[in-house]
């Protein structure tokens, strides 16, 4: 469907080391280090460290990674005098973009995350994205190896969190998949305990928040989520996320929500705005519309201010600028893809 770590929407994996008083482990989030995890990011301080900015508290109150894919891109655009497309890179790379926490060392990751952005006063977001027989053998094949190895690493990401703010975004696809029958039913009542059990291990932190993946506007219909969304845990979680790496309108995002809402004891929900400036891709094979779409945009900035009471925030979850997969001339999934990311600035309105 639309992936986010190694696949469909592109993840990669971090490999920094950074120190801000003290060594901000950030192993799971950064584009030089190969395909892992998700998108940009990886130090609370590496070597572009102020070159970007935190943006101002109040609605927006979520960390941006200074030493982040795009960042790079600027201080690398900067260094050749190219102006123009220093311009367009900062439309990303000023915006708070998701972690998303890779299968190595959770704990580390998480921790430097979250210290990084306490230390900026800000408010860590992250993308859990590893549950078992992920996106059912596709582009962002992988994750945990079985139940108790996803248990394990999901218990690293909780202890890495601590009492520190966090927005944790739990595992694109994973439901999905098992509604639309991609993933083989042997492993469905697994991953529904599984989901269960993460939100609940979550939630047993003081400052996070969980919202469960839960598809988007051009799949299917809420009527066919809402019951295995209550048999997922979504009871005890925080709300859902639509969109998540796909390019459905804000519009249509908003309306798909609410009508997930209402039967699901009116939830509240958040909508990845961050490729969806002109909508979804209607173009090429309908299988792959998804995979690389051309001529799409950025969407609405970062807020968690969106004037809709059930909307809880507009998020940047998948990061602008990497790779869905190798098609449409696009790098592996995962992949830092400057091309891309000036065609998403470029048609930014």
């Amino acid at each position: 469907m639309y992936g986010s770590c190694n696949g469909r929407s592109g993840m990669v994996r971090a490999g920094a080391v950074a120190a801000v008083g003290a060594v901000l482990l950030l192993a799971g989030c950064s584009s030089s280090s190969g395909s892992s995890g998700s998108s940009p990011g990886s130090g609370g301080a590496g070597k572009n460290a102020g070159a970007v900015g935190q943006r101002p508290g109040g609605s927006d109150p979520y960390w941006v990674n200074p030493d982040g894919n795009a960042a790079r891109q600027v201080a690398a655009y900067t260094k050749d005098g190219d102006g123009e497309n220093v311009g367009l890179i900062e439309k990303i790379a000023r915006q708070p973009v998701g972690e998303w926490i890779g299968p190595d060392d959770p704990e580390a990751e998480a921790k430097g995350f979250t210290e990084a952005a306490e230390k900026a006063g800000r408010e860590a977001l992250l993308v859990l994205y590893n549950i078992p027989h992920r996106d059912c053998g596709q582009f962002s094949k992988g994750g945990a190896a079985d139940g108790n190895a996803y248990r394990a690493w999901l218990e690293g990401v909780a202890k890495g969190i601590g009492d520190r703010r966090a927005t944790v975004i739990l595992e694109p696809d994973a439901l999905l998949h098992m509604v639309d029958g991609c993933t083989p039913q042997e492993f469905h009542e697994e991953r529904y305990d599984l989901l269960k059990g993460a939100v609940e291990r979550l939630k047993q932190q003081p400052d996070t928040r969980v919202y469960m993946d839960a598809g988007n506007a051009g799949w299917r219909t809420p009527d066919v989520l809402f019951r295995p969304l209550w048999r997922a845990g979504i009871a005890a979680a925080d709300g859902f996320a639509v969109n998540v790496s796909n390019f459905q309108t804000t519009a249509a995002s908003t309306d798909f929500g609410k009508q997930l809402s209402a039967k699901i004891g009116d939830k509240p929900f958040v909508i990845d705005t961050s490729r969806n400036g002109n909508g979804p891709y209607s173009g090429g094979a309908p299988e792959e519309n998804w995979c690389n779409p051309p001529g799409r945009a950025l969407g609405e900035t970062p807020t968690t201010d969106t004037g809709d009471e059930l909307v809880d925030a507009y998020l940047w979850v998948k990061r602008p600028g990497e790779s869905d997969g190798d098609c449409k001339g696009g790098p592996k999934a995962g992949d830092w893809w400057p091309e891309y990311a000036l065609g998403l600035a470029r048609a930014t309105k």
